[in-house]
């Protein structure tokens, strides 16, 4: 098995290339940028800012059938890149999957991290990604105040195109996103 180092979601950024997840391994003063989609972003910051939605999504729908058979998740790993794609899957246990044999479950990094954000399970990193896209910290620190007012004017569009387009759950989950950067609470 691969070496594999803890790490925790530091901070999520809108960047001229997409959205990224910036994993911090711990103890280590570098973070692994990796890009995911608007919606996925969003998804991640309802878990992790824990926000109760009126009507499930998708990682909550799927956290909530393994609860009703007994599973949990374990861990998550993002234990491969291959061909510049991250690869990513779900340790989960429970019933007859044990800590020494666990279900494996293939999924997308930003499935992964979202429905990790919901149970405040570990994120793993292979010692191998860290070592081929780790990128200093000092990097991202300067961009961090600008990338919030970003991510704040991009979610205000995105409100006022949900409310036109009477959208008006996926409107109130933006709004709730919106409270929460006001609050300053996003950004690690």
């Amino acid at each position: 098995m691969k070496s594999m180092i803890i790490s925790e979601i530091w901070s999520i950024l809108k960047t001229s290339h997409g959205n990224a997840i910036l994993l911090k391994p711990r103890n280590k003063d570098i973070a692994v940028p990796i890009f995911i989609g608007t919606l996925e972003m969003q998804s991640i910051l309802v878990g992790k800012e824990g926000l109760n939605l009126s009507r499930p999504h998708t990682h909550d729908l799927f956290l909530n059938m393994l609860s009703h058979v007994n599973l949990s998740i374990k861990r998550v790993e993002v234990y491969e890149l291959k061909d510049d794609v991250f690869h990513a899957r779900l340790v989960i246990t429970g019933g007859e999957y044990t800590r020494e044999k666990p279900l494996i479950m293939d999924s997308r990094p930003s499935d992964a991290f979202a429905i990790a954000a919901r149970k405040k399970s570990p994120i793993y990193l292979a010692s191998s990604i860290i070592e081929q896209t780790g990128v200093p910290l000092t990097f991202f620190i300067n961009d961090l105040e600008e990338e919030s007012d970003n991510q704040y004017r991009s979610l205000k569009e995105q409100l006022e195109q949900a409310i036109a387009e009477e959208e008006y759950e996926q409107a109130a989950e933006i709004r709730d996103l919106l409270k929460m950067l006001d609050d300053d609470s996003i950004i690690a």
